[in-house]
């Protein structure tokens, strides 16, 4: 079955609003530049929409040598990609139950974020010598029920401040489900971006929710194991142009995609790349089903 590369996504600060790309480099540790920096309260607790929506209009751009930060009534400021602001003292910060070692950026881009969030916070980055693996549990699990694939897949993914895998792959024709379930309540149809993919797929023959039965997505160049559907909490009723939480489109999601491990959209997944690959918006790829 052949899909194609409808869109492709990167939030390089974790909960803050994502980039659009046309290409991007991909290895084991997914799209290059994602989730590699994350806001965390002065007590270190990690920030996200689902306490602080706000965070949704913090606006990223990337270049050469910068990732620019924009926000409502806020002056632009960057971050220099060369580490050159990076505090010296390594520091171990949580995200869910795992201790990554990372690095304050600068004082300035503190304050900055400080006043738009109106609390104390500072931006840290991932060092680059972490090794933060993806969820061995169901890594193990998916090459139990697949050993014919699982030596492509074996050995390390570390990834970044992602919750708990490199990658997060979606299905357009489950949106389009979940939309016209929304019209049938009046209520309006919900983009993409509440989901907050890396990686959207479309397909005359990929039912909506068939990424629950999806082993592989074979891009000729790469694959991607499908290891875990992903759990949904508040972020998606984020609107993300606004920040503004409302109930939709969570309550109609729960009313049908409810799940043993919670409420489903999307799948998290795990790379076979070894010197790292180029994936493209228009790329096709072949799909490997398990029903």
């Amino acid at each position: 079955m052949s899909l194609t590369v409808r869109s492709l996504h990167i939030y390089p600060i974790k909960s803050c609003h994502g980039i659009d790309l046309a290409h991007s480099r991909v290895d084991r540790a997914g799209l290059a530049h994602d989730r590699r920096w994350m806001i965390v309260t002065a007590a270190g607790q990690f920030m996200t929409q689902r306490q602080w929506p706000r965070m949704a209009l913090i606006h990223t751009a990337l270049t050469d040598s910068a990732l620019h930060l924009s926000a409502p009534d806020m002056d632009d400021i960057e971050v220099p990609l060369d580490g050159s602001q990076l505090a010296e003292t390594l520091e171990t910060v949580e995200v869910w139950r795992d201790m990554v070692p990372a690095r304050a950026e600068s004082a300035a881009l503190a304050d900055w974020l400080s006043r738009f969030l109106g609390e104390p916070c500072r931006l840290m980055k991932v060092d680059r010598e972490a090794r933060r693996p993806a969820r061995e549990e169901w890594v193990s699990r998916w090459r139990e029920r697949h050993p014919e694939a699982a030596d492509a897949f074996d050995g390390d993914h570390f990834f970044g401040f992602a919750d708990g895998f490199p990658l997060l792959v979606a299905n357009q024709a489950s949106l389009d489900d979940l939309n016209q379930r929304l019209a049938a309540k009046g209520v309006e149809p919900v983009p993409m971006d509440r989901f907050r993919p890396n990686i959207v797929l479309e397909g005359e023959d990929w039912a909506a929710f068939e990424e629950d039965a999806t082993v592989t997505v074979d891009f000729g160049h790469m694959r991607v194991a499908l290891v875990k559907p992903c759990t949904r909490c508040s972020v998606p009723d984020v609107d993300q142009s606004t920040a503004v939480p409302r109930q939709e489109p969570g309550l109609t999601l729960a009313a049908y995609r409810q799940l043993e491990i919670g409420v489903v959209f999307g799948q998290n997944g795990i790379v076979d790349t070894r010197g790292g690959a180029t994936l493209r918006v228009g790329d096709s790829a072949e799909v490997e089903l398990d029903f």
